[in-house]
């Protein structure tokens, strides 16, 4: 059955296909960064040059996000996807090939370029195409994809660079862990088909709004969630990049090491599996706040020389804590953004991570070098506590919204889905 309110409003399906496509770009990304530093360390950095790849990865992006959005808000969110595709593929493989840090360093840029246009598409699709009722759960949904990709990713990266770890090969198998991962997100493609529907009557009146960036940056609840989302994502980011350099320090062989990560991922993915049921029982706001806080705590526990077991245990508990953040951050962008800029909003709330990535990582090395390598947690420990505090901050719905629905903190119950 098709709302009245939503006369073009399509089923699920879009969705589905989206969380392929995203699981499989994902997939590569989290299995090419942790084989960057692999590389990297092969080749003979250090651990402040692992933070400056690493902060790399976000700097192109970080100059392309809000044209990038502004675009999709005039047209189509399509084409991003496979543009997308083609960079993080593209970059994999001449991170492979490639025999210094510096070029490593601007392949890495290229790759984040690519995840960017990918996720700036694939969250202005899930935007336009959710009723206001639904967008925390599809929100929730396609962020399955990204934990699925993350929990995939390291386990297969850490297997094929365990080859070489103690051969004095590891340039060579990472090398073959990024060619593979291109591989990776090519097949993306296979999925990307029928995922936006286009929406007759609003072209226009979306290409002639232009809603300033200070404007959207001003609105109540957007600030908030941008920075929320930095917090989280450099928590995740950090842990890719500096868990192997953990396990380097600490003995651990690389296989364990992506098996931990993926061990993360898979806490997240349960936590988005429940998000609906829990932010029913306890509410958006609670939800939020008491997730950042002990993801804090169990950031800044990670500096702790904890046995394996131990460690696994914190990392399976803070993936669940992250897997909160970011599909409600998107809700909060969403919500609390005038209607004609909501590309546009996401987009700078990717600024903002992309932001994050390249000042988190580069602290972080540096952070590293002087004071040890557990130093950079407890820096995200204190991160992710500011940002349970910003949790606190109420966002005020848009118009849009408030005339659309009546949802409320507590209130998020689902109407039936619309099959195709």
């Amino acid at each position: 059955m098709v709302s009245s309110a939503h006369p073009l409003r399509p089923g699920r399906g879009w969705l589905l296909r989206l969380v392929i496509a995203f699981g499989f770009a994902q997939a590569a990304v989290s299995m090419a960064r942790p084989a960057v530093s692999y590389r990297a360390l092969g080749l003979g950095a250090d651990e402040r040059a692992i933070g400056v790849i690493a902060a790399v990865y976000a700097l192109l992006p970080l100059f392309a996000a809000v044209p990038l959005g502004r675009r999709t808000d005039h047209g189509r969110c399509a084409p991003l996807l496979p543009a997308g595709v083609v960079l993080i593929a593209g970059g994999c493989a001449l991170s492979g090939l490639a025999d210094s840090l510096a070029a490593m360093a601007a392949w890495s840029g290229v790759m984040g370029l690519g995840h960017l246009a990918f996720v700036i598409g694939a969250q202005s699709i899930v935007a336009r195409q959710s009723a206001p009722a639904e967008q925390d759960r599809n929100f929730g949904h396609f962020t399955i994809g990204a934990s699925l990709g993350q929990l995939i990713g390291p386990i297969a990266a850490g297997a094929l660079v365990s080859g070489g770890a103690h051969s004095g090969a590891m340039a060579r198998t990472s090398a073959l862990a990024l060619i593979v991962s291109a591989g990776v997100a090519a097949v993306s493609f296979t999925a990307l088909w029928r995922i936006e529907h286009r929406r007759e009557g609003t072209k226009t009146a979306v290409r002639d709004a232009k809603v300033p960036v200070h404007r959207i940056l001003r609105t109540r609840g957007v600030p908030a969630g941008i920075l929320i989302s930095l917090a989280v994502l450099s928590a995740t980011d950090i842990l890719t990049a500096y868990l192997p350099v953990i396990g380097e320090h600490r003995g651990i062989a690389p296989s364990v090491v992506g098996l931990l990560l993926s061990l993360r991922a898979a806490a997240t993915i349960a936590c988005r599996l429940v998000m609906t049921p829990m932010i029913r029982l306890v509410g958006r706001t609670a939800l939020l706040v008491s997730t950042c806080l002990l993801a804090g705590l169990l950031c800044a526990g990670i500096a702790l020389p904890v046995p394996v077991r131990a460690l696994a245990v914190m990392l399976a508990v803070l993936g669940f804590c992250l897997g909160v953040g970011q599909p409600l951050s998107m809700t909060t962008v969403v919500q609390a953004a005038p209607a004609e800029a909501r590309s546009t909003a996401l987009a700078l709330r990717l600024t903002g991570n992309r932001l994050g990535q390249v000042a988190t990582p580069a602290s972080a090395g540096l952070i590293a070098g002087a004071a040890g390598i557990g130093a950079p947690f407890v820096m995200l420990g204190g991160l992710l506590l500011g940002a349970a505090a910003l949790g606190l901050r109420r966002p005020a719905p848009s118009p849009s919204r408030a005339a659309s629905t009546n949802v409320t903190d507590r209130d998020v119950r689902t109407p039936l889905a619309r099959e195709n």
